[in-house]
């Protein structure tokens, strides 16, 4: 198979098309999916569409992540009613946490939200993350934690100012007795987070599992570590391009 030409870095200030970000977050819910990582039809990927008011695009209730195509995402205002036609229901109360992320942080541009099991099972973890890892040395400072209230739904209102309150400036949040969120610039930013974060929480379990003493770095080494990764708009631009080829390649139709 020959090699497919270099990927052209975006220009920053492009401003993406509904179209295009149809087949960004279509291409992420694939991706949740074939990782692993989704909890049936529960859970929500979200982007926020450009234009006058608050508008996000999010999965109809009822399909499997691995369903999901562009032209199946639904347009939803900031309280998850749908503002267009669809012949799918759209979970409102299910979208009560990214509602509060993105009109609390206008960066926030894209917000992942996952149930899963190594996800939880540090969420249920009094220390949160340890920099057991190279890898978990980049989540030093950039993870906020929000503590269990309950489902989340939309009578409780006054969750979602403690929610962004919790994540501050933040890339990431575990939520505690719940699983992981993430936010990005982008949807291949907020996707970097949340598979390293995943990962993270992988590590942490398998070395936790082992039964031996967990080997801690000095705070100097971990403070080091953190700076020598790069951070911004275009952070997991690289990676996403690779995993968008192997979409083309394994199921193209995400972009239908």
């Amino acid at each position: 198979m020959p090699l497919p030409p270099p990927p052209v870095r975006p220009d920053p200030g492009h401003v993406p098309t509904e179209r295009e970000l149809r087949e960004e977050l279509a291409a992420a819910y694939r991706l949740i999916a074939l990782f692993g990582m989704t909890d049936l039809v529960f859970t929500h990927l979200s982007v926020r569409v450009p234009g006058e008011g608050h508008r996000f695009l999010v999965n109809p209730y009822g399909l499997l992540f691995e369903e999901i195509t562009a032209s199946s995402l639904v347009l939803v205002d900031a309280e998850g009613e749908p503002k267009q036609a669809t012949s799918w229901p759209v979970n409102p109360a299910g979208f009560v946490i990214h509602s509060a992320i993105h009109m609390g942080r206008e960066s926030a541009q894209c917000v992942m939200h996952t149930h899963t099991l190594a996800g939880m099972a540090v969420a249920a973890q009094e220390g949160g993350l340890v920099p057991l890892n190279q890898m978990m040395m980049e989540f030093d400072g950039r993870v906020a934690l929000h503590a269990y209230e309950g489902v989340a739904a939309d009578d409780n209102l006054s969750e979602r100012e403690r929610l962004v309150r919790d994540l501050g400036d933040r890339p990431c949040m575990i939520l505690r007795h719940h699983g992981l969120l993430t936010v990005g610039h982008t949807v291949a930013e907020a996707f970097y987070w949340m598979w390293y974060l995943e990962q993270a929480c992988r590590i942490q379990l398998m070395a936790q599992s082992s039964g031996a003493k967990l080997a801690i770095p000095p705070d100097e080494v971990v403070a080091r570590t953190r700076q020598q990764f790069s951070t911004g708009p275009t952070k997991g631009w690289l990676p996403w391009q690779a995993l968008k080829r192997k979409l083309d390649r394994e199921q193209p139709d995400y972009r239908d």
